[in-house]
């Protein structure tokens, strides 16, 4: 296989650090193993170059990361995560999108705060940490001011997340469940409650409860729990796990837009939305538990 040439002398001691978990990669808790600085391709099914679906001005997240001027969504290929419900399934599983270099990626950054976002959001970055962290260093030398919002599935590993400290402002993961045997079936992964509660404290070690400046967010943890049907994804284990071992405090955005997409209407538990009432329910439980409901 033709080796792919990085420059890394260009890049600071943390991204040189996250280019080596690359080669072979356990950039995510999956831990594949290939040699993605070689071109290898694992179960994200991306290299090492950062492949981007989309980016745009974007009016549909929550409303302290729309503001006036919509939120700078940056949509990355690829996935580590299997969900047989995913909505955006063309990008997520059959990887669409387009392989551009570190320094496009910087000025695709740099031109969403030119059309006026109110922050750059990062989605689904797991798998594509090292060229995201060093097209965000390459824009912040060339001016880059806006917030940066991590926003993935919440199925990262916390020694990653540790070498971003500093880059990333406002961290959105997923809490998709708190029971093994459902992420497994659901997401192909058999250990996703406990990585998921360890990303998420490590994301509050370094940025803390949610920080709102006219009506806008500037910095903290926001949690995003999509309520399943059924309970499948035990919403009050969630957020007891919020109330007791992250913050009292703790942003949460819970969900209420599970519809059977993509492979879940093979499963008949999944093919139904949640009820109105099972959603209010989680609502005045995370309220009862003192967390900050946002949407």
């Amino acid at each position: 296989m033709t080796q792919k040439i990085i420059d890394f002398d260009n890049f600071s001691p943390v991204v040189r650090k996250l280019y080596h978990f690359m080669s072979p990669c356990i950039l995510c808790p999956r831990k594949c193993g290939v040699d993605r600085i070689a071109g290898e391709k694992g179960y994200c099914a991306v290299g090492p170059e950062p492949r981007v679906s989309s980016a745009s001005s974007h009016f549909g997240e929550e409303s302290i990361l729309v503001g006036r001027g919509g939120s700078g969504t940056i949509f990355f290929a690829g996935c580590n995560l299997g969900c047989i419900f995913c909505q955006n399934y063309r990008v997520s599983h059959q990887c669409i999108g387009d392989e551009i270099t570190v320094h496009q990626l910087a000025d695709t950054m740099l031109d969403l705060q030119v059309r006026g976002c109110e922050n750059i959001n990062l989605v689904s970055p797991t798998h594509q940490i090292p060229p995201i962290a060093a097209a965000i260093e390459d824009a912040h030398k060339r001016g880059l001011t806006l917030p940066i919002v991590y926003n993935s599935g919440g199925y990262d590993c916390a020694n990653t997340l540790s070498l971003l400290e500093g880059l990333i402002d406002i961290y959105m993961p997923d809490m998709k469940y708190s029971n093994v045997q459902h992420g497994l079936q659901y997401s192909d992964v058999g250990d996703y409650p406990g990585i998921n509660y360890s990303a998420v404290k490590e994301m509050y070690r370094q940025v803390g409860d949610l920080q709102v400046e006219n009506g806008i967010a500037l910095k903290g943890l926001i949690v995003r729990h999509l309520v399943l049907p059924h309970d499948l994804a035990g919403s009050t284990a969630i957020i007891d796990f919020l109330a007791s071992q992250v913050s009292p405090h703790a942003a949460i955005n819970i969900m209420d837009q599970y519809y059977p997409a993509y492979h879940a209407g093979e499963y008949e538990e999944l093919c139904t939305s949640p009820q109105a009432d099972e959603i209010a329910k989680v609502k005045e439980y995370a309220h009862k538990k003192g967390l900050r409901i946002i949407d």
